[in-house]
């Protein structure tokens, strides 16, 4: 359907970037991978925090989520955000008021991302699939306040990953139980009832209100990781 509003829209943002010349589209993309494995190669002991762009910064979530930066931060965690507006500021925010590594994997899209001030290691991406393996490959913990689909895809990515065993496993936090409690209780019937996951696959996750538990997860998996690295 050439014709389409959907088309049609995409073609007025100039984001279509599935035609035009296959060859140089691959040079954009070896860029990107190479770029954000030089900028992030000496990062360390990082956590991701994900969550919507939308909420201001008087909302409840996004206190807790500086509230939850700062805290990690306190731990010796570098903190990670896609470094947008609401709850990715909110994550940079507490970093910086701590004097953590603040990092921002940028996006560029037509609306919403807007870099917040609070990054002080900086990467843009136009590919969503590259911003993706950088979270996975310099994070060793998510934690996921309430958000849209960005936040969404970002949980099932690395879900996905850990249950076919593509990546070492990581720490999957869902902050905010009156949030995600529909979620996993849709998973934990209807996922299960029809037989698409099995149960042992959600001890991946853990979803809690108290940001001591997230760090205390974190921290637990960091000494983890430190003795399996000790075994190389």
């Amino acid at each position: 359907m050439p014709h389409s509003r959907y088309h049609r829209r995409n073609a007025n943002h100039g984001i279509d970037d599935l035609k035009g010349d296959q060859s140089w589209r691959i040079f954009r993309i070896i860029s990107e991978f190479t770029e954000g494995f030089d900028e992030l190669s000496e990062l360390k002991d990082a956590i991701s925090i994900f969550g919507s762009a939308r909420l201001k910064s008087s909302d409840p979530y996004y206190l807790k989520t500086v509230e939850l930066a700062e805290l990690l931060s306190q731990n010796d965690f570098a903190i990670i955000s896609g470094g947008g507006p609401g709850v990715m500021e909110a994550a940079n925010k507490g970093a910086q008021i701590r004097n953590q590594t603040s990092v921002g994997l940028n996006i560029v899209l037509p609306t919403e991302q807007k870099p917040n001030k609070y990054q002080n290691l900086s990467l843009h991406f136009r590919y969503f699939f590259v911003r993706k393996v950088m979270f996975v490959r310099y994070s060793i913990g998510y934690v996921c306040m309430p958000g849209g689909f960005g936040t969404l895809d970002e949980f099932f990515e690395a879900l996905t990953l850990m249950q076919t065993h593509k990546a070492y496993p990581l720490p999957l936090v869902l902050y905010g139980s009156d949030f995600w409690n529909g979620l996993m209780d849709w998973l934990k019937t209807k996922l299960i009832e029809y037989g698409t996951i099995s149960p042992e696959d959600l001890t991946l996750i853990t979803v809690t209100d108290d940001p001591q538990e997230v760090v205390s997860i974190m921290n637990k998996h960091r000494h983890w990781k430190n003795r399996q690295r000790g075994r190389e």
